[in-house]
């Protein structure tokens, strides 16, 4: 599960963005108030996403203080649209900014894409728990082969890297080269079906429904 720290004085839009990453097995836990964000024990989360305006304490100077202890993503999450703003805030440390209004899809998206950058680990294959392993369009489990098709392939590696978080169709669609955004849904869950049927004891595909489907 991801840990996400959120310091977000407006509760109400803090709700929304928790429980839509809930959605994904992702964890957020909300500070209205900066100063108890900050001593929240920050190196228990994966990602800090804050926003500027905050009581007490401007949010780049969060942004500072936390880049000077702490080596953790950052994702701003503002409606201050000043590219001064969005400047001092890479300036300070920040790896992203996200202007306020946003789809929280983009917000999950920009979340995955940066633990990526940041965390080497996020997307081993084989899983460190596993004795799983993809090579040559071939699935290697206690040494019994299993080949898949380029497109299972590219699907259920994208699933093994993010084993146990769920993957939106529309993710799985724009990363699997051999598909694409316009390839229907109903193809998608073909080749789901087909891996399902290959897998037996490797792991069960789980379906969430109305978003995509997910690596037990």
């Amino acid at each position: 599960m991801i840990n996400i720290l959120m310091i977000e004085d407006d509760a109400e839009f803090a709700e929304i963005l928790s429980d839509y990453l809930s959605r994904f097995d992702i964890k957020t836990t909300n500070y209205e108030d900066p100063f108890l964000g900050l001593s929240a024990g920050i190196t228990k989360y994966d990602l800090i996403l804050l926003d500027l305006t905050l009581p007490g304490i401007d949010g780049l100077e969060v942004c500072k203080e936390i880049r000077e202890r702490y080596d953790i993503p950052i994702i701003i999450s503002s409606a201050r649209i000043d590219i001064k703003d969005k400047l001092e805030a890479l300036n300070l440390g920040a790896d992203d900014y996200l202007p306020k209004p946003y789809d929280p899809q983009e917000l999950y998206a920009r979340i995955l894409s940066l633990l990526r950058r940041h965390n080497n680990d996020f997307e081993k294959i084989p899983n460190k728990d596993s004795d799983t392993q993809i090579k040559d369009n071939c699935i290697y489990f206690n040494d019994k082969q299993i080949t898949l098709t380029p497109a299972e392939h590219e699907v259920f590696s994208i699933l093994l890297k993010n084993r146990g978080i769920t993957q939106s169709r529309e993710y799985i669609l724009n990363n699997a080269p051999s598909m694409n955004i316009d390839s229907s849904a109903k193809s998608l869950d073909v080749i789901i079906s087909k891996i399902r049927s290959k897998l037996d004891d490797i792991g069960k595909i789980k379906s969430v429904r109305g978003i995509g489907y997910k690596l037990l």
